[in-house]
């Protein structure tokens, strides 16, 4: 399995590998599915209505996933994800809040039920609930970044 995902311009959109990784540390902290039964990688980056976000563990963690859903919600497309730290979907008053929020995922390996204000690439501000954040945990128990799935943005 692919254990650095720290290198920039690295395509996880449809790597089963990444897929794998996202899905069972999701399984392991929720203890439910990711996706329905039967569907994988293309399905959870195509056609899944939950956005689905991901960043590495840089010191600064930079997006390394974002599902076409994420993208729509963001307004950026794939290349301008996966360039993008992370601490920029959020407003620089709201980052404190995130912050806190992912030390409390790092310490207790996911958090259910987060609600925040996010900003997309134009601006638009718009509130993000009943957000799962969960670690991206390897077989080797290796954090190697985290992950959020959420529903549509309200506002």
């Amino acid at each position: 399995m692919i254990s650095n995902y720290n290198d920039a311009g690295l395509d996880l959109s449809h790597d089963i590998e990444f897929y794998t990784l996202m899905s069972e540390s999701f399984e392991l902290c929720t203890g439910r599915s990711l996706a329905p039964e039967g569907r994988g990688p293309e399905w959870l980056y195509d056609e899944s209505p939950a956005i689905v976000l991901a960043h590495n563990s840089e010191s600064d963690p930079r997006f390394i996933y974002a599902n076409r859903a994420a993208q729509a919600c963001f307004g950026y497309s794939w290349d301008e994800f996966i360039a993008l730290p992370s601490r920029l979907s959020a407003e620089a008053p709201d980052r404190a809040e995130r912050e806190r929020l992912l030390n409390a995922v790092a310490a207790r390996g996911f958090v259910a039920g987060y609600s925040g204000v996010r900003i997309a690439k134009s601006g638009r501000r718009f509130l993000i609930q009943n957000t799962i954040v969960w670690n991206l945990v390897d077989r080797h128990g290796s954090r190697l970044g985290q992950a959020a799935i959420f529903g549509s943005p309200a506002g």
